[in-house]
């Protein structure tokens, strides 16, 4: 069964970025122990990281890059934050610089920011994602192509690489 919308897909891969001198960096792997399963077509993924996926089947090889803005996009200079230091005081959690910090905006949105300074009043975040300006190199191998399940298709995720996953 080649990959196409509504099919489970478990593969293996390694990320890497390159840095502003070309070096390559590893930054994740998923192995056949462990593999990356999702519904093809979910909108669950980077959309071309899914089109370079399309019409490949179990046992096929896979290596493809994508740029900053097919990824997680350019980095945003103003996607910078400063928050008064007593949200985190009244947590009773300090962050320290290069931590990232879990967030929550006004419409209940979560998401994750990045601690570039901390004074006696403010705390300083980056609102940019932490691949946003990187390329992303991918490789790996399909290990698995299925149809979904009805389940599956009505949640919208996959259910774990036979179908069966407990929730």
């Amino acid at each position: 069964m080649n990959i196409s919308p509504n099919s489970v897909v478990a593969l293996t891969y390694e990320l890497h970025t390159t840095t502003p001198e070309g070096q390559q960096v590893f930054v994740e792997k998923a192995n056949e122990e462990n593999p990356l399963v999702f519904l093809y077509g979910a909108g669950m993924m980077l959309p071309k990281f899914e089109e370079h996926l399309a019409n490949l089947k179990e046992g096929d090889e896979y290596s493809f890059e994508l740029s900053a803005t097919d990824g997680y996009g350019e980095i945003d200079p103003g996607a910078h934050v400063d928050l008064p230091i007593e949200m985190f005081k009244d947590a009773g959690e300090m962050p320290n610089v290069g931590d990232v910090i879990p967030l929550q905006d006004n419409q209940g949105n979560h998401f994750r920011a990045g601690v570039t300074g901390i004074s006696e009043t403010i705390v300083s975040v980056d609102l940019n994602h932490p691949m946003a300006g990187k390329n992303l190199i991918f490789a790996g191998k399909i290990l698995v192509v299925r149809a979904a399940t009805e389940e599956e298709l009505n949640h919208g995720h996959a259910h774990g690489v036979d179908g069966h996953a407990g929730h």
